[in-house]
């Protein structure tokens, strides 16, 4: 009896203690793009709702019941009560190192329709204590990432995450890797791989590339060749559900102005990416391990449709023949992001015209014809509706996005970020705002056989 009530008494504490645990410029289609700033600013690579790049500040990160439980080492999830170290990870398992015999088409084929772990470990800002890997983690409005959190994507069915890093947010002077930084990152892929999923590593906000290669172009090859050298060596036997993305968004406006600028500048703008995306393909395949064979992704001038279209971009040379294009997708510019008028364009309140349909096939058929048809795999690294929108068209937007770039034989990844316009994903409870088009892209997605992952 004595056996009996002592029992009751520890399971009534625990019961107690785990409750408590849970108490701009307008895009067109071929040789335009938006400013990086104007799509930072807007919704691309920062949270939306915003001024300007230092969104979520203070007053919208964490609030404390929800999420700043997170201390330096710990956070309990809504659903997870295991312990997440922010910085380390224990009881880690050796990664997987198979690198099977497939091409970088069939790779594609394979990864599905993907997300964006977006505004987490690409926020920035001058205002962040960079004392600390979860400040920069949260800064832009998300909780302290869980692999409760991960698992999620992945039984939504989602087969790919794109992890954007902004490397330089923690990097010394002499251009090293803060190690608590570099640890974390480690984590995030392997829960990602250990759940299924494909995981896209990239440099993102690192503004070194536009500001300091125009005017320093060796100091700004010194740097980049540092961190993607660490980068690789860190993950260099890890298998090929590991992919490296070259750069983010890259563009020379010191260099080109785009809208101004001579034929002559915009040529050397483009000979600029074309040597860095050379290099980044040297530096890896060089860098030993499973690298020498791992499937690279290579960023096209602001990653734009018309600018990777336009004669100019050049894709790397690659012993292996392993690489794709990476693009993005957030057109029109008037209709995904405009909320007010501007004196360069109207705000649109409704999609789905025939001449949107058009307007839609033509920059995905540039892709298709232009890189797919030729042998060269395409991942739409990015695409969402970045302003509040009536419902019925917004989903529409996205839907038929996913569908298109889906049936062109490329992989779309889906922008997504906490308190966005569309509230695609709450990290924080793991639900999903927009059912609707959730089950869309989960029926677009079993078009294809994924039965034979392994081998096809």
């Amino acid at each position: 009896m004595r056996k009996i009530i002592g029992l009751t008494i520890i399971v009534l504490l625990l019961t107690s203690i785990m409750m408590g645990c849970k108490s701009g410029t307008k895009v067109d289609s071929t040789d335009t793009q938006v400013d990086t700033a104007a799509t930072q600013a807007a919704c691309a690579d920062t949270q939306t709702d915003t001024e300007d790049g230092s969104s979520y500040s203070t007053d919208t990160q964490s609030d404390t019941e929800d999420t700043s439980a997170n201390s330096a080492d710990t956070q309990t999830d809504t659903k997870d009560t295991s312990v997440n170290s922010a910085d380390t990870q224990t009881d880690k398992e050796e990664p997987d190192t198979d690198m099977r015999d497939i091409t970088t088409m069939q790779l594609v084929y394979d990864m599905g329709i993907g997300i964006n772990l977006g505004n987490t470990f690409d926020s920035t800002g001058d205002w962040i204590n960079s004392s600390e890997v979860r400040n920069f983690e949260t800064a832009w409005g998300s909780p302290v990432i869980t692999e409760n959190m991960i698992k999620a994507y992945a039984e939504a069915g989602f087969r790919t995450m794109r992890i954007p890093v902004t490397w330089s947010n923690m990097l010394s002077s002499d251009y090293v890797i803060d190690t608590a930084w570099m640890d974390r990152i480690q984590q995030i892929v392997d829960w990602v791989i250990g759940n299924g999923m494909y995981a896209i590593v990239n440099l993102h906000h690192d503004s070194f590339i536009g500001e300091l290669f125009p005017t320093n172009e060796a100091e700004g090859f010194k740097k980049y060749e540092a961190i993607w050298s660490q980068v690789s060596e860190r993950f260099k036997d890890y298998s090929d559900y590991l992919i490296f993305e070259s750069m983010n968004e890259p563009g020379f406006d010191a260099i080109w102005n785009q809208y101004t600028g001579t034929q002559k500048q915009k040529e050397r703008a483009f000979d600029l990416i074309n040597r860095i995306n050379q290099r980044f393909v040297d530096l890896v395949r060089a860098s030993g391990g499973n690298n020498a064979e791992r499937h690279l992704l290579i960023s096209a001038y602001y990653t734009n449709i018309g600018h990777a279209n336009n004669g100019l971009t050049k894709m790397p040379d690659d012993p292996a023949g392993r690489c794709a294009i990476s693009v993005h997708y957030y057109t029109p510019w008037t209709w995904v992001a405009l909320e007010h008028d501007e004196t360069w364009g109207k705000a649109r309140w409704e999609w789905g015209t025939p001449e949107d349909y058009a307007e839609l096939n033509s920059e995905l058929d540039l892709m298709k014809t232009n890189y797919v048809d030729k042998g060269i795999p395409v991942i739409i690294g990015e695409y969402c509706m970045c302003s509040k929108k009536p419902k019925e068209y917004s989903d529409l937007w996205e839907i038929e996005v996913t569908r298109g770039i889906y049936e062109r034989g490329m992989c779309p990844v889906y922008w997504d970020v906490q308190g966005s316009a569309t509230n695609f994903f709450d990290r924080k409870t793991l639900t999903w705002g927009n059912p609707e088009v959730l089950a869309a892209m989960q029926e677009i997605s079993a078009t294809r056989d994924f039965t034979n992952r392994d081998d096809n």
